[in-house]
């Protein structure tokens, strides 16, 4: 392996070159589907290519730079700015003079800020460019609205076990210099899964295993060989992208299923992510109060708590006050009334008038407060038995509006029931 062309990273030598050699995304390159039907007709058309690392991205565009008659400029949103796409702009419109379309593949569009993404809107909308992005990232969150409406958006999916076994399969077969060695790969699923999904990084971690062994006649890979070469499986996960909204989603509705297993998977995929320990304690307080709130109080004061210790003991121990929190809070009955309740009351707050507080609410501080009324008629309830009285404290104009239903689940079933008979007759539960 001490030719020029060896040199070359093995993920690349291996690339797909035409379509029919990439494995995976049949719904947009099998017979009929939607990419193919653009390359094969040479009618490229803007689009944004989205979906997980190693699923086929940046080979797709290279490979209409290859058949397509159009010229093809590509572009590396993490290296490239508005001066470069102002310069392919340059180059395209001399290219309509000759009635020759430009294309231009912006890899990772998603670092792409909105000033650099905004430079492209008038270029994309006039057919100066065709537009290929291609991002990691959800396309709703990280390219602008208005060049999303102008480019289609096609989801690439994370390829499957067996896609990736045809894969290796082909590049140990196919690619000029493997081929000549003695390759054994005694457990194949296991280079799948330290890859994550990702043929690029699978195709890598290959590499560098038989270049560890490549001065023997046999390159035995093994279980601990990859281990020792990966040190840790691919986790898929972005502190600032859309898998963090995903997982910590998934997470907290765990939770409120009532699912401790669940949370604590979702969790641990968090923190091996890097996620802020923090961050995950923050969202368990607000759960509390959300979806226990009366049901256990005790939620919130224990999520709370759970907060403080993190803040102070910090990982890899503060996983295990997470983790305890998380059980307790997933193990709670449930009652979102606090969360309803406050809903209606801002609703109320913002549709009605601002209603006067009635007269017999207001303090009475000074003797002209007490001749206009202040206070007047006003019920201490410690004055009377069980410290209750009925009388109400909203404005005449919201007389027996009810915001708070407390459920019949934990606490707030025995809070319903005190609140049924000390209300009875002014209001009903």
């Amino acid at each position: 392996m001490n030719t020029e062309n060896s040199r070359i990273p093995l993920a690349e030598r291996v690339r797909p070159k035409t379509i029919d050699d990439i494995i995976g995304q049949n719904e947009l390159l099998g017979k009929g589907a939607p990419i193919r039907v653009m390359i094969e007709n040479d009618a490229i058309s803007s689009f944004i290519l989205w979906g997980p690392p190693g699923t086929g991205k940046t080979s797709i565009a290279r490979i209409i730079a290859e058949t397509t008659s159009s010229e093809f400029f590509k572009l590396n949103a993490v290296s490239s700015g508005v001066k470069d796409v102002r310069a392919v702009i340059e180059k395209a419109i001399l290219n309509l003079n000759f009635g020759k379309r430009t294309i231009l593949f912006i890899d990772e569009i998603h670092r792409f800020n909105k000033a650099q993404q905004d430079a492209l809107l008038s270029s994309v909308e006039s057919g100066e460019i065709i537009l290929i992005g291609a991002t990691t990232e959800n396309p709703s969150f990280e390219v602008i609205p208005a060049l999303r409406s102008r480019a289609r958006v096609y989801v690439l999916k994370e390829l499957s076990k067996k896609d990736l076994e045809k894969i290796l399969d082909s590049v140990l077969k196919t690619d000029q210099f493997l081929s000549k060695l003695k390759i054994n790969i005694t457990d194949p699923d296991h280079l799948i899964f330290l890859s994550g999904g990702d043929a690029r990084l699978m195709i890598s971690i290959l590499e560098s295993a038989v270049l560890h062994q490549s001065k023997n006649d046999e390159i035995i890979i093994s279980k601990d060989l990859l281990n020792k070469i990966i040190q840790s499986k691919a986790v898929s996960y972005d502190k600032n992208g859309e898998e963090h909204y995903n997982i910590i989603s998934a997470f907290i509705k765990s939770i409120r299923g009532s699912d401790p297993d669940a949370a604590l998977y979702w969790m641990v995929r968090m923190l091996e992510g890097g996620e802020d320990a923090v961050f995950i304690a923050r969202r368990m307080i607000i759960l509390a109060s959300e979806d226990i709130g009366n049901a256990s109080p005790n939620a919130l004061l224990l999520a709370n708590a759970a907060f403080d210790a993190v803040t102070k003991i910090g990982m890899p121990e503060a996983r295990i006050i997470l983790a305890q929190c998380a059980v307790y809070l997933a193990s709670c009955p449930k009652s979102n009334s606090s969360y309803n309740a406050v809903s209606k009351a801002y609703s109320v707050v913002r549709q009605r008038p601002q209603y006067p507080v009635p007269l017999h609410l207001r303090n009475a501080p000074t003797n002209l407060m007490k001749e206009i009324g202040y206070s007047n008629g006003y019920k201490y309830p410690h004055d009377y038995t069980e410290n209750f009285i009925t009388e109400e404290y909203l404005p005449k104009e919201l007389k027996n509006n009810q915001f708070y239903y407390p459920t019949e689940n934990g606490n707030e079933k025995s809070l319903k029931e005190r609140l049924q008979r000390l209300w009875k007759g002014k209001k009903k539960y």
